[in-house]
């Protein structure tokens, strides 16, 4: 548990230095512009939108985690719900996989 409030801290850093991009439109441009260096998409999102991201995250090579809620996740950046989101820093994104790594 404590984990997860950890990432989503993270998240919530991460955004406001402004090294997060979310939306599904948004998501998939960082990621097929090789900006992304990591991608979450929430837990909760539909199978589709899962699938979708899985697969162009395998082919683009970018770790791809499905976490927490889309309202965990649009709260974490104070935002509404988000079903999807990528980091666009070595960083963040490298401290945000180790802790994932432990929940998984």
């Amino acid at each position: 548990m404590k984990t997860n409030k950890k990432v989503l801290s993270l998240l919530g850093l991460a955004t406001r230095s402004r090294n997060v991009v979310s939306g599904e439109f948004k998501t998939e441009k960082s990621v097929k512009s090789g900006t992304a260096k990591l991608v979450i998409v929430a837990d909760d999102a539909s199978d589709n939108t899962k699938k979708e991201f899985r697969d162009m995250c395998t082919f683009y090579k970018v770790p791809c985690y499905f976490f927490g809620t889309k309202e965990e996740l649009g709260k974490s950046m104070g935002k509404e719900i988000r079903a999807s989101l990528s980091i666009t820093d070595d960083g963040f994104a490298g401290s945000i996989i180790k802790l994932l790594q432990e929940v998984v």
